[in-house]
């Protein structure tokens, strides 16, 4: 479980994107707070301390505003399209005694036996989606692939989670998989056609083919008839 961090805020006057920019531009992200049936407010906070909260494996802060702390799940954050700079975040007002459900990464641990022999190593999921107590959310969840042999496969079944923590994913699902390497057709050796299929040849419409002999037969025929007359 990561260590619960406090982020300062300040109100939020005013709306749109042009505002936003303003923000940014002082180093501020703009942010929303809801939930538990209380009022949303439009909030503001120090873009560093929230990167550096983020990086850290932050999930759920100590949330500073007004004189009043609140604990808060940090529920969505949207990137700039490059994935450097935070445009937004949304918090989630919390109990300390609830239970939550969210998505937590999955971090592969290990180096798998059947990559080095030329197996591809095959990454379905990358996350898992968890129920746990608010003050007992993971950071990660790793996956241990040091014994994963070509055609081995790890389920959702197969990973030990901590205390408290429920998967809700279906567990037969495919985490990680080791496939066997791709083999390619060789190619022919240099100057070497390739064996093609024997083709027939073309049926003439209209030219009837005589049987063989059938040309000596149809002169016989004609000297025959001379001879009588």
């Amino acid at each position: 479980m990561a260590e619960t961090v406090e982020l300062k805020m300040q109100d939020r006057q005013g709306h749109g994107t042009r505002q936003a920019r303003r923000l940014r531009k002082r180093g501020q992200v703009p942010a929303v707070l809801y939930g538990h049936g209380e009022k949303t407010l439009s909030l503001s906070l120090a873009a560093d301390e929230l990167s550096k909260a983020i990086r850290h494996g932050a999930r759920v802060v100590d949330v500073s505003h007004a004189g009043k702390t609140e604990k808060a799940l940090i529920r969505d954050v949207q990137w700039d399209p490059l994935g450097h700079d935070i445009l937004h975040v949304d918090f989630y007002r919390v109990s300390e005694h609830e239970r939550i459900t969210l998505d937590v990464r999955l971090e592969l641990r290990g180096t798998a036996p059947g990559v080095t022999a030329g197996g591809v190593l095959d990454q379905p999921l990358h996350s898992l989606h968890i129920e746990c107590p608010v003050l007992s959310v993971p950071e990660m969840i790793r996956v241990n692939i040091g014994e994963l042999q070509i055609d081995g496969v790890i389920h959702v079944k197969d990973v030990a989670v901590p205390a408290g923590v429920v998967v809700k994913n279906d567990p037969e699902a495919i985490i990680v998989q080791v496939k066997p390497p791709m083999v390619e057709e060789a190619a022919p050796a240099p100057g070497v056609a390739a064996p093609t299929a024997e083709t027939a040849e073309p049926e003439v419409i209209g030219r009837v083919r005589p049987a063989e002999g059938g040309e000596e037969e149809e002169k016989d025929e004609k000297k025959e008839k001379k001879e009588k007359k």
